[in-house]
């Protein structure tokens, strides 16, 4: 697999990661066998980041990957955690006291005793211009809890403010063929400064695929059901923000640009691979499958021009109206 450096965190991954959300919660029901062989196939076919967070399952999918990394000694796997969404999200409650309460507590999850990256989980915008919580993350690396630190965003502003931090590795944003405004600024910025892209939500929860359709239903405990406007969390979140229907028909104009010998899904990782800035894309998988067919869109050939402009079309013309301002 193609390798890619996080220039501040001073680690190169494959470009192609395995996000592990779904080995948590809201995602419908995943076994710990079904868990413990997504992580064993991503990985025997050469994923070597893992993104998760202690939120996932209150600790559940940190807790996997911790029993994952013992089985695993000697993978060589940087794992990427979050924090900061287990309290009332509010600036004033990111503070050392949490922070060290919550990277503790991921650090025995995972079995860590310092964490490769850890990433604010999409806090409230103030918290980006706060000079006392990066001081705070500093103190952290100079103790050894944490050997990075990065942010996870909504918004194309946050991570530009973020991305102006000396001390952040990375940003980890949307990005996808429906969400296209981090190009503009974001990954220019980031590559400039030597910060790493974390590109998520790649397949726009699966809208990207090409397997849904107008009777496609989600189990009540997925968020594709219970976030469809924003119920519980940023609703950029599910399927990118892109209203169900309206994402059906940038899909069915999407896939024929997909071509021969590769998948709709597979296609859409491509994309998100050939865009200048990104370091690692993190797909999530609820199957070996799945896992193994993400990781081959890293050897597939860089889309061609006319494919790049006809997904930039579709992009343009059906869903820059409805998404482009909001993130």
């Amino acid at each position: 697999m193609e390798q890619r450096t996080f220039s501040r965190l001073g680690r190169t991954v494959g470009v192609v990661g395995l996000g592990a959300w779904q080995l948590g919660a809201d995602w419908g029901t995943v076994t710990e066998d079904d868990a413990t062989a997504i992580l064993a196939a991503a990985v025997d076919n050469g994923v070597t980041f893992l993104d998760t967070a202690d939120v996932y399952g209150d600790g559940r999918s940190e807790q996997l990957i911790g029993r994952f990394l013992r089985s695993r000694p000697d993978a060589g796997l940087t794992v990427a955690t979050k924090m900061g969404r287990r309290v009332e999200q509010r600036p004033e409650a990111y503070t050392m006291a949490h922070f060290r309460e919550w990277t503790d507590r991921s650090r025995a999850n995972l079995g860590m005793d310092t964490l490769d990256l850890v990433q604010l989980h999409c806090p409230p915008t103030a918290v980006f211009a706060d000079d006392a919580v990066f001081d705070a993350l500093d103190t952290l690396v100079a103790e050894g809890a944490i050997g990075a630190y990065g942010v996870s965003v909504e918004t194309c502003d946050q991570a530009l403010t973020a991305i102006a931090r000396p001390g952040v590795a990375s940003v980890q944003i949307i990005l996808n063929a429906l969400r296209h405004k981090p190009l503009e600024r974001v990954l220019p910025a980031a590559a400039a400064a030597g910060v790493g892209i974390i590109a998520r939500v790649p397949l726009a929860s699966g809208l990207l695929s090409g397997r849904y359709d107008e009777h496609t239903t989600f189990s009540p405990d997925d968020h594709r059901n219970f976030n469809r406007h924003g119920e519980a969390f940023d609703v950029g979140e599910t399927f990118s923000g892109v209203d169900f229907e309206l994402g059906l028909s940038a899909v069915r104009r999407l896939a024929p640009l997909a071509g021969q010998g590769r998948s709709m899904a597979q296609f859409a990782l491509r994309w998100v691979l050939d865009q200048p800035g990104v370091t690692v894309v993190i797909p999530g998988a609820r199957t070996t499958e799945q896992a193994r067919r993400n990781v081959e869109a890293a050897a597939l050939p860089p889309l061609s021009a006319e494919q790049l402009s006809g997904v930039r079309d579709v992009y343009d013309e059906l869903i820059r109206p409805q998404v482009h301002d909001r993130w």
